[in-house]
Parts: C-alpha cells; structure tokens; sequence
C-alpha cells in the first residue's frame, strides 16, 4: 500500500480536484492521510465530505501549526510499505502512483523514485516557473539530480515515491528544519540513496497567487541559502582544504556574510575587472588566477549569469576540478 500524507491549509479553491484526482488513480491499493493546519476556510469541510465518500480516505486536524507537523502527524497515522507527499491545490496524472510504484519496485530499497512535472495556471506562468520545470525535468532525463544539489531542490517534494523503511532511516519528518523539502532530499544524500528518474509526467503542479511558497517567509531565498550553507558544512566541508566564494552579487554577499559570522576563513574570487583587489567585509577580492596558488581550492559558486557560467565551467574543467568534489553550484 501506498500511503499518501497531505498538509492542507486554506486550499479550498482547489482542494476538491486534488482529492479527485487522487482517487482516480490507475493504481487503487493507497490510504490518503491529510490534515488539515488550521485552515480558516471551508477545507475541513471538503476533507470530511471526501472521507465520507472512500474509507481510504483519514482527516485530521494538526495539533501543532506548520507544514513539518502537519507531515509528522500524517506519517505516524500511515500504515504503508511506501511513502509520498501531495500538495493541496495540485492534480495527480492519473496513472502518478502506478509508474512511481513499479519502478520503486524494479529498484527497491535504497532508492526514491520521481519523474518529470509539469507546472499550471489559471492566470498565465512566469518565466521563473517555466524555467524551474525545465531544469528540474532535465535532471530526470541527464538521471543527475545529486550533481546539482546545492543549486536548487532537485526534488519536487510532491512528486517522490520511497520505502517506508528508507524514509525512517533519513529522519522523515523529525527534523524542524525549513524549507523542510529541500532539507529532505539532502537526508536522502546523505543515506547515499539513488533518486531514480522516470520519463513519466507524474506531478501537474498549480501555480497561483495564494500558494504557500510564495507567501511563507520559511520559503525565501535566504532560508534556502542558510539551508544549502548549513548541509555543504556538514556533507562536503573540510578542515584541512581551503574554500572560496567566487561571486560577488547579492547571493556571494550573503555567503561572504554567513560565513564570517561563524567565524571561517575563506578567500573570496570574482571574475569582474572592477571588483577585484576591493575591500569588502574586510576580505579583498581575488581574480581567478588563485587557482594558480592555491591548487586544493574548493569552490562555492555564486553567479547565474549563463555567460559567466560557462566561462568558469570550462576554466574549471582545464584545471581538472571535479564536479561536485572539488566545486559547487549554489545558483
């Protein structure tokens, strides 16, 4: 059986075509545990009307507010061999459990299982999302996703199957840590779990103006940085190797600034002919010939210009840096 554990909060709207879709599956043998987070809406009321209608259907109410314990809650009233997320205001594909379930199956433990997705919206998807849904859907066909994992959320939390067993070996929702999707996948990293991409869509993700992660101050951009900081310290940090931010926009900044607060000593590097040699934060700017000096250099990457990029790519790549060793993309 498939256990599916359900947030809902205030999602009204679109909570009564997600439930729909969730009982259409292909793939029959699941239990739905949703609970409701002290919705002010008339999502209780659809919950029950829902759980009425099919006995595989459990509501209850959080007793603690939050997403984390509204998934804790769901996950200690599950009973089944496997494990997935949904979101409320999202649809599933119809046959979403049957492909993720087989191919969990052909793999077995030790691995989570996803597939590609497709963004929505009733009022048109910015650039951002579409650009998200490209480059997320890239992982599943390149079958790379650890590769890029300080860049962004390799995996959609909606859109994941895994043994129930392996998620209790990375903690499953124990650990009040936001954003609490990403902070998962990096527990599957560190068990060496295998994500395993299939080329089936098997998310329809809504876009809208009221959605949780647009809205929720645990989802800005510097909780993801504080987050990706915290887990390279703990997973890919070394004492004896020195390290370097090389960028110095915004996002370099805010490293530059995470770091000193704690106390670390790491050079800094920028590409642009204007920033370097200055003083900022009391740390002066490097140009890219450190490398020359400084051999064992792990790097911590913070420019998004596609140009740039590609420029320190393939300067990297000469100086036979690996990779997710030796560098890291954290945009």
């Amino acid at each position: 059986m498939i256990s599916i554990l359900l947030p809902v909060f205030n999602a009204a709207p679109y909570l009564s075509a997600c439930l729909t879709s969730i009982r259409e599956q292909s793939y029959q043998d699941w239990e739905l545990l949703a609970v409701n987070d002290y919705s002010t809406d008339e999502s209780a009321l659809i919950l029950a009307e829902f759980a009425a209608l099919d006995a595989r259907i459990l509501w209850l109410n959080n007793q603690e507010k939050g997403i984390i314990p509204a998934l804790r809650m769901a996950f200690q009233h599950s009973q089944g061999d496997f494990i997935t997320r949904m979101d409320a205001d999202d649809l599933m594909p119809i046959h979403k459990l049957t492909y993720l379930h087989s191919a969990l199956l052909q793999k077995g433990t030790g691995h989570v299982v996803t597939g590609t997705v497709a963004y929505f919206s009733d009022t048109g998807l910015g650039d951002g999302y579409k650009k998200y849904e490209t480059w997320l859907n890239s992982l599943v066909h390149q079958d790379n996703h650890f590769e890029d994992l300080y860049r962004e959320c390799v995996l959609p939390s909606p859109a994941w199957l895994i043994h129930r067993t392996d998620l209790i070996a990375a903690g499953a929702f124990e650990v009040n840590r936001y954003p609490e999707d990403y902070d998962l996948c990096f527990r599957f990293y560190e068990q060496s779990f295998k994500i395993v991409g299939i080329p089936e869509t098997v998310h329809l993700w809504r876009d809208h103006a009221d959605r949780t992660s647009r809205n929720n101050p645990i989802y800005a951009d510097q909780n993801y940085l504080a987050l990706k900081l915290f887990w390279f310290l703990k997973l890919h940090y070394h004492p004896q190797r020195p390290f370097a931010i090389w960028g110095a926009g915004k996002k370099g900044k805010l490293m530059a600034r995470y770091f000193l607060k704690q106390e670390y000593t790491f050079h800094w590097i920028t590409n642009n002919l204007k920033k370097q040699g200055i003083n900022i934060y009391e740390q002066i700017l490097a140009s890219p010939d450190i490398l020359d000096t400084e051999e064992d250099l792990m790097i911590l990457i913070a420019v998004a210009t596609p140009s740039a990029r590609k420029e320190i790519e393939d300067l990297l790549t000469k100086k036979n840096k690996q990779r997710g060793k030796d560098y890291f993309w954290f945009c």
